[in-house]
Protein backbone atom coordinates (compact mmCIF):
# COMPACT_ATOMS: atom_id res chain seq x y z
CA UNK A 1 0.00 0.00 0.00
CA UNK A 2 1.46 3.61 -0.79
CA UNK A 3 2.63 5.91 1.67
CA UNK A 4 0.48 9.05 1.45
CA UNK A 5 2.73 12.18 0.56
CA UNK A 6 1.88 15.82 0.24
CA UNK A 7 2.45 18.04 -2.76
CA UNK A 8 4.56 19.72 -0.70
CA UNK A 9 6.51 16.68 0.71
CA UNK A 10 6.57 15.15 -3.23
CA UNK A 11 7.59 18.47 -4.86
CA UNK A 12 10.73 18.25 -1.90
CA UNK A 13 11.62 14.47 -3.03
CA UNK A 14 11.89 15.30 -6.61
CA UNK A 15 13.96 18.35 -6.13
CA UNK A 16 16.41 16.19 -3.89
CA UNK A 17 16.01 13.61 -7.09
CA UNK A 18 17.00 16.10 -9.75
CA UNK A 19 20.19 16.77 -7.36
CA UNK A 20 21.07 12.96 -7.31
CA UNK A 21 20.53 13.32 -11.27
CA UNK A 22 22.89 16.07 -11.32
CA UNK A 23 25.44 14.88 -8.85
CA UNK A 24 25.12 11.45 -11.30
CA UNK A 25 25.83 13.29 -14.62
CA UNK A 26 29.10 14.77 -12.82
CA UNK A 27 30.34 10.89 -11.94
CA UNK A 28 29.66 11.34 -7.69
CA UNK A 29 28.07 8.51 -7.79
CA UNK A 30 28.10 7.79 -4.27
CA UNK A 31 26.81 11.67 -3.36
CA UNK A 32 24.19 10.68 -5.90
CA UNK A 33 23.03 7.56 -3.97
CA UNK A 34 22.61 9.38 -0.95
CA UNK A 35 20.74 11.82 -2.85
CA UNK A 36 18.40 9.67 -4.18
CA UNK A 37 18.05 7.53 -0.91
CA UNK A 38 17.04 11.18 0.57
CA UNK A 39 14.21 11.29 -2.26
CA UNK A 40 13.26 7.73 -1.39
CA UNK A 41 12.65 8.74 2.19
CA UNK A 42 10.34 11.24 1.74
CA UNK A 43 8.67 9.71 -0.79
CA UNK A 44 8.42 5.86 -1.71
CA UNK A 45 6.15 6.14 -4.18
CA UNK A 46 8.10 6.78 -7.27
CA UNK A 47 9.58 3.67 -9.12
CA UNK A 48 12.18 6.18 -11.06
CA UNK A 49 13.96 7.16 -7.53
CA UNK A 50 14.46 3.11 -7.23
CA UNK A 51 15.22 2.93 -10.87
CA UNK A 52 17.74 6.06 -10.89
CA UNK A 53 19.79 4.59 -7.66
CA UNK A 54 19.96 1.10 -8.87
CA UNK A 55 21.36 2.56 -11.96
CA UNK A 56 24.12 4.47 -10.01
CA UNK A 57 24.90 0.82 -7.74
CA UNK A 58 26.11 -0.44 -11.15
CA UNK A 59 28.46 2.45 -12.01
CA UNK A 60 30.22 1.63 -8.45
CA UNK A 61 29.62 -2.39 -9.12
CA UNK A 62 27.35 -3.15 -6.66
CA UNK A 63 24.86 -5.25 -8.59
CA UNK A 64 23.57 -7.04 -5.54
CA UNK A 65 22.13 -3.68 -4.20
CA UNK A 66 20.95 -2.67 -7.88
CA UNK A 67 19.16 -5.92 -7.71
CA UNK A 68 17.59 -4.77 -4.63
CA UNK A 69 16.92 -1.47 -6.02
CA UNK A 70 15.63 -3.27 -8.88
CA UNK A 71 12.73 -5.17 -7.02
CA UNK A 72 11.58 -1.75 -5.30
CA UNK A 73 10.61 -0.02 -8.60
CA UNK A 74 8.55 -3.09 -9.51
CA UNK A 75 7.00 -3.21 -6.12
CA UNK A 76 5.81 0.18 -6.63
CA UNK A 77 5.06 -0.12 -10.32
CA UNK A 78 4.82 -3.54 -11.87
CA UNK A 79 4.22 -2.01 -15.36
CA UNK A 80 7.79 0.09 -15.32
CA UNK A 81 9.84 -1.10 -17.65
CA UNK A 82 13.10 0.33 -16.24
CA UNK A 83 12.85 -1.04 -13.08
CA UNK A 84 13.10 -4.32 -14.95
CA UNK A 85 15.64 -3.03 -17.03
CA UNK A 86 17.75 -2.46 -13.86
CA UNK A 87 17.02 -5.40 -12.33
CA UNK A 88 18.43 -7.55 -15.56
CA UNK A 89 21.44 -5.46 -15.81
CA UNK A 90 22.66 -6.23 -12.27
CA UNK A 91 21.78 -10.02 -12.88
CA UNK A 92 23.71 -9.90 -15.96
CA UNK A 93 26.40 -8.32 -14.44
CA UNK A 94 26.83 -11.34 -12.35
CA UNK A 95 26.26 -13.81 -14.61
CA UNK A 96 23.05 -14.70 -13.90
CA UNK A 97 22.17 -15.41 -17.29
CA UNK A 98 18.60 -17.06 -17.01
CA UNK A 99 17.46 -14.59 -14.76
CA UNK A 100 18.23 -11.60 -16.12
CA UNK A 101 16.57 -13.17 -19.79
CA UNK A 102 13.19 -13.20 -18.25
CA UNK A 103 13.80 -9.39 -16.77
CA UNK A 104 14.64 -8.22 -20.27
CA UNK A 105 11.57 -10.14 -21.91
CA UNK A 106 9.32 -8.33 -19.73
CA UNK A 107 11.42 -5.08 -20.65
CA UNK A 108 10.85 -6.32 -24.48
CA UNK A 109 7.16 -6.52 -24.10
CA UNK A 110 6.29 -3.97 -21.94
CA UNK A 111 8.71 -1.69 -24.37
CA UNK A 112 8.73 -3.22 -27.88
CA UNK A 113 10.89 -0.20 -29.24
CA UNK A 114 13.71 -0.61 -26.59
CA UNK A 115 16.25 -2.21 -29.44
CA UNK A 116 19.26 -2.45 -26.42
CA UNK A 117 17.00 -4.47 -24.13
CA UNK A 118 16.48 -6.53 -27.46
CA UNK A 119 20.00 -6.97 -28.06
CA UNK A 120 20.58 -8.30 -23.73
CA UNK A 121 17.56 -10.88 -23.98
CA UNK A 122 19.14 -12.42 -27.21
CA UNK A 123 22.64 -12.22 -25.73
CA UNK A 124 21.25 -13.50 -22.64
CA UNK A 125 19.49 -16.75 -24.21
CA UNK A 126 22.17 -17.67 -26.57
CA UNK A 127 24.65 -17.56 -23.53
CA UNK A 128 22.24 -19.34 -21.19
CA UNK A 129 22.13 -22.34 -23.89
CA UNK A 130 25.52 -22.22 -24.87
CA UNK A 131 26.66 -22.98 -20.66
CA UNK A 132 23.84 -25.71 -20.60
CA UNK A 133 24.98 -27.49 -23.73
CA UNK A 134 28.99 -27.54 -22.19
CA UNK A 135 27.90 -28.64 -19.23
CA UNK A 136 25.89 -31.66 -21.18
CA UNK A 137 29.39 -32.21 -23.31
CA UNK A 138 31.05 -32.16 -19.99
CA UNK A 139 28.85 -34.84 -18.39
CA UNK A 140 29.61 -37.06 -21.21
CA UNK A 141 33.29 -36.48 -21.70
CA UNK A 142 36.74 -35.45 -20.73
CA UNK A 143 37.06 -31.79 -22.42
CA UNK A 144 40.10 -31.79 -23.99
CA UNK A 145 42.41 -28.60 -23.62
CA UNK A 146 43.15 -26.59 -25.69
CA UNK A 147 46.64 -25.54 -24.23
CA UNK A 148 47.56 -29.45 -24.10
CA UNK A 149 46.57 -30.25 -27.78
CA UNK A 150 48.02 -27.08 -30.05
CA UNK A 151 51.35 -27.53 -31.71
CA UNK A 152 53.00 -23.92 -31.29
CA UNK A 153 55.81 -25.26 -33.50
CA UNK A 154 53.47 -25.55 -36.16
CA UNK A 155 52.73 -21.64 -36.71
CA UNK A 156 54.41 -19.85 -38.99
CA UNK A 157 56.60 -16.53 -38.00
CA UNK A 158 56.56 -15.02 -41.56
CA UNK A 159 59.76 -13.72 -42.64
CA UNK A 160 58.16 -9.82 -42.89
CA UNK A 161 57.44 -9.75 -38.54
CA UNK A 162 60.12 -7.19 -37.53
CA UNK A 163 59.83 -7.90 -34.33
CA UNK A 164 62.33 -9.75 -31.80
CA UNK A 165 61.72 -13.21 -31.82
CA UNK A 166 61.61 -16.44 -29.50
CA UNK A 167 64.54 -19.23 -30.29
CA UNK A 168 64.19 -22.30 -28.74
CA UNK A 169 61.66 -21.39 -26.46
CA UNK A 170 63.48 -19.03 -24.50
CA UNK A 171 61.90 -16.01 -23.58
CA UNK A 172 64.73 -13.33 -23.74
CA UNK A 173 65.30 -9.87 -22.04
CA UNK A 174 65.87 -8.40 -24.86
CA UNK A 175 62.32 -9.77 -26.42
CA UNK A 176 60.34 -8.89 -23.27
CA UNK A 177 61.72 -5.36 -23.75
CA UNK A 178 61.02 -5.10 -27.27
CA UNK A 179 57.73 -7.00 -26.69
CA UNK A 180 56.73 -3.65 -24.65
CA UNK A 181 57.95 -1.25 -26.87
CA UNK A 182 55.66 -2.64 -29.77
CA UNK A 183 52.61 -2.62 -27.20
CA UNK A 184 53.57 1.09 -26.30
CA UNK A 185 53.55 1.86 -30.18
CA UNK A 186 49.84 -0.16 -30.54
CA UNK A 187 51.49 -2.96 -32.16
CA UNK A 188 51.06 -6.87 -31.77
CA UNK A 189 53.60 -9.55 -30.90
CA UNK A 190 52.78 -12.37 -33.00
CA UNK A 191 50.44 -14.76 -32.51
CA UNK A 192 53.24 -18.02 -32.15
CA UNK A 193 54.83 -16.23 -29.21
CA UNK A 194 51.89 -15.08 -27.49
CA UNK A 195 50.91 -19.02 -27.74
CA UNK A 196 54.68 -19.53 -26.23
CA UNK A 197 54.18 -17.03 -23.62
CA UNK A 198 50.59 -18.39 -22.58
CA UNK A 199 52.12 -22.25 -22.14
CA UNK A 200 54.92 -21.45 -20.31
CA UNK A 201 53.76 -19.32 -17.32
CA UNK A 202 50.46 -21.86 -17.50
CA UNK A 203 53.27 -24.51 -16.63
CA UNK A 204 54.53 -22.36 -13.69
CA UNK A 205 51.26 -21.87 -12.71
CA UNK A 206 50.30 -25.31 -12.65
CA UNK A 207 53.19 -26.51 -10.50
CA UNK A 208 52.24 -23.90 -7.75
CA UNK A 209 50.07 -24.14 -4.24
CA UNK A 210 47.06 -22.14 -4.32
CA UNK A 211 48.94 -20.09 -1.91
CA UNK A 212 52.18 -19.08 -2.58
CA UNK A 213 55.24 -18.77 -0.69
CA UNK A 214 57.51 -15.16 -1.00
CA UNK A 215 60.59 -15.08 0.87
CA UNK A 216 62.41 -11.37 0.31
CA UNK A 217 66.08 -11.82 -0.20
CA UNK A 218 68.46 -9.15 1.78
CA UNK A 219 68.99 -6.48 -0.70
CA UNK A 220 65.84 -6.73 -2.90
CA UNK A 221 62.51 -5.70 -2.20
CA UNK A 222 59.00 -6.94 -3.90
CA UNK A 223 56.44 -4.35 -4.75
CA UNK A 224 52.72 -5.31 -4.25
CA UNK A 225 50.08 -3.92 -6.95
CA UNK A 226 46.77 -3.89 -7.16
CA UNK A 227 44.04 -3.82 -10.15
CA UNK A 228 45.17 -2.87 -13.68
CA UNK A 229 42.42 -3.70 -15.28
CA UNK A 230 43.50 -3.50 -18.73
CA UNK A 231 45.26 0.38 -18.06
CA UNK A 232 48.51 -0.64 -19.94
CA UNK A 233 50.23 2.75 -20.55
CA UNK A 234 49.39 3.12 -16.54
CA UNK A 235 50.68 -0.38 -15.83
CA UNK A 236 53.78 0.32 -17.73
CA UNK A 237 54.16 3.59 -15.87
CA UNK A 238 55.15 1.95 -12.73
CA UNK A 239 58.29 -0.18 -14.27
CA UNK A 240 59.08 3.57 -15.02
CA UNK A 241 58.32 4.94 -11.50
CA UNK A 242 59.53 1.74 -9.67
CA UNK A 243 61.86 0.04 -11.87
CA UNK A 244 61.45 -3.12 -14.15
CA UNK A 245 60.63 -6.40 -12.86
CA UNK A 246 64.24 -8.12 -12.03
CA UNK A 247 65.09 -11.13 -9.39
CA UNK A 248 66.16 -8.26 -7.15
CA UNK A 249 63.50 -5.80 -7.95
CA UNK A 250 60.19 -8.11 -7.50
CA UNK A 251 56.40 -7.69 -8.37
CA UNK A 252 53.39 -9.02 -6.63
CA UNK A 253 50.45 -8.32 -9.24
CA UNK A 254 47.21 -8.82 -6.63
CA UNK A 255 44.82 -9.86 -9.11
CA UNK A 256 42.35 -8.13 -11.83
CA UNK A 257 45.12 -7.27 -14.85
CA UNK A 258 42.15 -7.50 -17.65
CA UNK A 259 38.56 -6.74 -18.25
CA UNK A 260 37.46 -2.85 -18.50
CA UNK A 261 40.25 -1.17 -20.25
CA UNK A 262 41.36 -1.38 -23.53
CA UNK A 263 44.72 -3.08 -23.35
CA UNK A 264 44.14 -5.94 -21.03
CA UNK A 265 45.79 -8.42 -23.40
CA UNK A 266 48.91 -6.45 -23.47
CA UNK A 267 49.11 -6.42 -19.46
CA UNK A 268 48.27 -9.80 -19.04
CA UNK A 269 50.93 -11.00 -22.00
CA UNK A 270 53.74 -8.63 -20.10
CA UNK A 271 52.89 -9.95 -16.82
CA UNK A 272 53.02 -13.87 -18.46
CA UNK A 273 56.33 -12.98 -20.15
CA UNK A 274 57.84 -11.29 -16.89
CA UNK A 275 56.69 -14.38 -14.93
CA UNK A 276 59.10 -16.80 -17.32
CA UNK A 277 61.91 -14.77 -17.65
CA UNK A 278 62.43 -14.12 -13.64
CA UNK A 279 60.20 -17.06 -11.96
CA UNK A 280 60.93 -15.72 -8.52
CA UNK A 281 60.52 -11.38 -9.83
CA UNK A 282 56.64 -12.01 -10.76
CA UNK A 283 54.51 -13.23 -8.58
CA UNK A 284 50.31 -13.22 -9.47
CA UNK A 285 47.35 -13.93 -7.36
CA UNK A 286 44.10 -14.66 -9.18
CA UNK A 287 41.54 -11.86 -9.28
CA UNK A 288 37.67 -12.21 -9.83
CA UNK A 289 38.48 -10.50 -13.08
CA UNK A 290 40.22 -14.06 -14.05
CA UNK A 291 37.23 -15.44 -14.62
CA UNK A 292 35.18 -16.93 -17.73
CA UNK A 293 31.89 -15.52 -16.50
CA UNK A 294 33.51 -11.34 -15.65
CA UNK A 295 35.83 -12.09 -19.02
CA UNK A 296 32.60 -12.39 -21.11
CA UNK A 297 30.75 -9.06 -19.41
CA UNK A 298 33.79 -6.92 -19.21
CA UNK A 299 35.46 -7.24 -22.30
CA UNK A 300 38.71 -9.48 -22.17
CA UNK A 301 36.52 -11.88 -24.18
CA UNK A 302 36.21 -9.99 -26.74
CA UNK A 303 39.07 -8.29 -27.31
CA UNK A 304 41.01 -11.58 -27.46
CA UNK A 305 39.05 -12.48 -29.82
CA UNK A 306 39.09 -9.38 -31.99
CA UNK A 307 42.73 -8.91 -31.62
CA UNK A 308 43.71 -12.62 -32.13
CA UNK A 309 41.17 -15.56 -32.25
CA UNK A 310 38.72 -17.65 -29.71
CA UNK A 311 41.34 -20.00 -29.28
CA UNK A 312 43.63 -17.74 -27.49
CA UNK A 313 41.01 -16.78 -25.03
CA UNK A 314 40.70 -20.20 -24.48
CA UNK A 315 44.14 -20.68 -23.37
CA UNK A 316 44.13 -17.70 -21.13
CA UNK A 317 40.80 -19.06 -19.56
CA UNK A 318 42.95 -22.55 -18.80
CA UNK A 319 45.84 -20.69 -17.75
CA UNK A 320 43.68 -17.98 -15.10
CA UNK A 321 42.30 -21.32 -13.68
CA UNK A 322 45.86 -22.48 -12.86
CA UNK A 323 46.55 -18.75 -11.13
CA UNK A 324 47.83 -19.59 -7.11
CA UNK A 325 44.43 -17.35 -4.76
CA UNK A 326 46.86 -15.97 -2.75
CA UNK A 327 50.76 -15.37 -1.38
CA UNK A 328 52.39 -15.39 2.03
CA UNK A 329 54.86 -12.56 2.43
CA UNK A 330 58.02 -12.90 4.57
CA UNK A 331 55.53 -15.08 6.44
CA UNK A 332 53.32 -12.59 7.98
CA UNK A 333 51.74 -11.01 5.17
CA UNK A 334 48.89 -12.55 3.50
CA UNK A 335 47.94 -10.88 0.55
CA UNK A 336 44.41 -11.80 -1.64
CA UNK A 337 42.75 -10.47 -3.89
CA UNK A 338 39.39 -10.12 -1.98
CA UNK A 339 39.53 -11.02 1.15
CA UNK A 340 38.18 -13.01 4.32
CA UNK A 341 35.85 -16.39 4.75
CA UNK A 342 32.68 -16.56 5.70
CA UNK A 343 34.34 -19.17 7.98
CA UNK A 344 35.83 -18.00 11.39
CA UNK A 345 38.10 -21.28 11.24
CA UNK A 346 40.11 -21.47 7.73
CA UNK A 347 43.51 -21.90 7.78
CA UNK A 348 46.58 -20.94 5.50
CA UNK A 349 47.12 -24.57 5.03
CA UNK A 350 43.58 -25.01 4.09
CA UNK A 351 43.87 -22.38 1.31
CA UNK A 352 47.27 -23.62 0.37
CA UNK A 353 45.55 -27.47 -0.30
CA UNK A 354 42.17 -25.54 -2.52
CA UNK A 355 42.32 -27.71 -5.57
CA UNK A 356 41.76 -24.69 -7.83
CA UNK A 357 42.52 -26.14 -11.02
CA UNK A 358 40.35 -29.16 -10.76
CA UNK A 359 37.58 -26.37 -9.59
CA UNK A 360 38.42 -24.16 -12.31
CA UNK A 361 36.09 -21.26 -12.30
CA UNK A 362 35.13 -20.45 -8.88
CA UNK A 363 31.21 -19.91 -9.09
CA UNK A 364 29.32 -17.67 -6.50
CA UNK A 365 29.90 -19.19 -2.65
CA UNK A 366 32.42 -21.31 -0.80
CA UNK A 367 36.05 -20.27 0.30
CA UNK A 368 37.79 -20.26 -3.31
CA UNK A 369 34.73 -17.48 -4.60
CA UNK A 370 35.37 -16.19 -0.94
CA UNK A 371 38.68 -15.06 -1.51
CA UNK A 372 38.06 -13.49 -4.68
CA UNK A 373 34.99 -11.17 -4.14
CA UNK A 374 35.13 -10.43 -0.10
CA UNK A 375 35.54 -7.10 0.95
CA UNK A 376 36.43 -5.24 4.30
CA UNK A 377 33.67 -2.99 6.63
CA UNK A 378 34.29 -0.76 9.43
CA UNK A 379 31.69 -2.52 11.71
CA UNK A 380 32.43 -5.72 13.67
CA UNK A 381 31.01 -9.25 12.11
CA UNK A 382 29.97 -9.56 8.75
CA UNK A 383 26.96 -8.90 6.57
CA UNK A 384 25.95 -9.44 2.41
CA UNK A 385 28.38 -7.84 0.36
CA UNK A 386 26.55 -5.12 -2.06
CA UNK A 387 28.22 -6.72 -4.99
CA UNK A 388 25.86 -9.29 -5.06
CA UNK A 389 28.92 -11.79 -4.57
CA UNK A 390 30.86 -12.89 -1.38
CA UNK A 391 30.54 -11.38 2.20
CA UNK A 392 31.69 -8.18 3.83
CA UNK A 393 34.18 -8.58 6.95
CA UNK A 394 34.49 -6.85 10.33
CA UNK A 395 37.86 -6.01 11.86
CA UNK A 396 37.07 -8.86 14.32
CA UNK A 397 36.92 -10.87 11.60
CA UNK A 398 40.56 -9.96 10.43
CA UNK A 399 41.92 -9.72 13.78
CA UNK A 400 40.74 -13.64 14.77
CA UNK A 401 42.29 -14.57 11.11
CA UNK A 402 45.79 -12.92 11.61
CA UNK A 403 46.01 -13.97 15.44
CA UNK A 404 44.82 -18.03 14.22
CA UNK A 405 47.44 -17.95 11.47
CA UNK A 406 50.42 -16.20 13.25
CA UNK A 407 50.38 -13.59 11.11
CA UNK A 408 50.46 -9.35 10.93
CA UNK A 409 48.49 -8.36 8.42
CA UNK A 410 46.25 -9.03 4.82
CA UNK A 411 46.69 -7.05 2.06
CA UNK A 412 44.01 -6.92 -0.63
CA UNK A 413 43.10 -5.07 -3.73
CA UNK A 414 39.33 -5.62 -5.48
CA UNK A 415 37.85 -2.00 -4.61
CA UNK A 416 39.07 1.37 -6.12
CA UNK A 417 40.62 4.09 -3.55
CA UNK A 418 40.58 7.19 -3.83
CA UNK A 419 44.09 7.65 -2.93
CA UNK A 420 45.00 4.44 -3.69
CA UNK A 421 45.46 2.64 -0.88
CA UNK A 422 43.52 2.47 2.59
CA UNK A 423 44.46 1.08 5.96
CA UNK A 424 41.83 -0.33 8.37
CA UNK A 425 40.72 -2.76 10.64
CA UNK A 426 43.40 -1.04 12.95
CA UNK A 427 46.49 -1.52 10.85
CA UNK A 428 45.71 -5.32 10.12
CA UNK A 429 44.04 -4.74 6.66
CA UNK A 430 45.41 -2.69 3.23
CA UNK A 431 43.70 -2.15 0.34
CA UNK A 432 45.88 -1.24 -2.62
CA UNK A 433 44.86 -0.41 -6.19
CA UNK A 434 46.84 0.45 -8.86
CA UNK A 435 44.62 1.45 -11.55
CA UNK A 436 44.41 5.46 -11.65
CA UNK A 437 41.44 7.50 -12.83
CA UNK A 438 39.80 4.19 -13.30
CA UNK A 439 37.74 3.98 -16.32
CA UNK A 440 39.16 7.02 -17.34
CA UNK A 441 36.17 8.64 -15.19
CA UNK A 442 36.72 8.11 -11.59
CA UNK A 443 39.93 10.47 -10.73
CA UNK A 444 41.26 8.00 -8.35
CA UNK A 445 45.38 8.22 -7.24
CA UNK A 446 46.93 4.61 -7.85
CA UNK A 447 49.09 3.02 -5.24
CA UNK A 448 51.63 0.59 -4.97
CA UNK A 449 53.50 -0.89 -1.55
CA UNK A 450 57.54 -1.33 -1.51
CA UNK A 451 58.12 -4.44 0.87
CA UNK A 452 62.01 -4.81 1.92
CA UNK A 453 63.48 -6.86 4.39
CA UNK A 454 63.58 -5.77 8.30
CA UNK A 455 65.29 -7.30 10.76
CA UNK A 456 63.05 -6.45 13.80
CA UNK A 457 59.48 -6.80 12.40
CA UNK A 458 60.92 -9.07 9.51
CA UNK A 459 59.25 -6.51 6.94
CA UNK A 460 58.92 -2.65 5.97
CA UNK A 461 56.11 -1.25 4.03
CA UNK A 462 56.28 1.96 2.08
CA UNK A 463 53.14 3.29 0.13
CA UNK A 464 53.79 5.07 -3.58
CA UNK A 465 51.06 6.41 -4.92
CA UNK A 466 51.11 7.95 -8.63
CA UNK A 467 48.93 9.61 -10.94
CA UNK A 468 47.07 8.83 -14.25
CA UNK A 469 48.94 9.34 -17.75
CA UNK A 470 47.57 9.89 -20.85
CA UNK A 471 46.89 6.58 -23.51
CA UNK A 472 45.93 6.66 -26.78
CA UNK A 473 42.09 6.33 -27.36
CA UNK A 474 40.92 2.63 -28.60
CA UNK A 475 37.44 0.69 -29.01
CA UNK A 476 36.10 -0.32 -25.67
CA UNK A 477 35.08 -3.99 -25.31
CA UNK A 478 32.84 -3.77 -22.72
CA UNK A 479 29.51 -3.41 -25.12
CA UNK A 480 27.98 -6.00 -23.32
CA UNK A 481 27.57 -3.71 -20.57
CA UNK A 482 26.58 -0.61 -22.58
CA UNK A 483 23.34 1.17 -22.72
CA UNK A 484 22.48 1.72 -19.16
Amino acid sequence: MATQVSEDVAARANAIKEEANALFASKKYEEAIEKYTAAIELNPNVAPYYANRAFAHTKLEAYGSAILDGDKAIEVDPKYAKGYYRRGVGKYALARYKEAAKDFRIVVRLAPNDKDAKLKLDDCEKTAARIAFEKAIASDEVIKRVSDSIDVQSVLVEDSYDGVRIDDGKITKEFVDDMIQRFTDQKKVHKRYAYEIILQARKYFMEQPSLVDVKIPEDSKLTICGDVHGQFYDFINIFKLNGRPSEKNAYLFNGDFVDRGSFSLEIILTLFAYKSLYPTGMYLTRGNHETDDMNKVYGFEEEVKVKFSETMFKMFSETFICLPLAHLVQEKIFVVHGGLSSRDDVTLEEIKGIDRISKGQPGQGGLMSELLWADPQPLPGRSPSARGVGQKFGPDVTENFCKMNNIDMIIRSHEVKQQGYHIEHDGRCVTIFSAPNYCDSVGNKGAFINVTPDTEKGYKLDYVQFDAVEHPKSRSYTGRLGGF
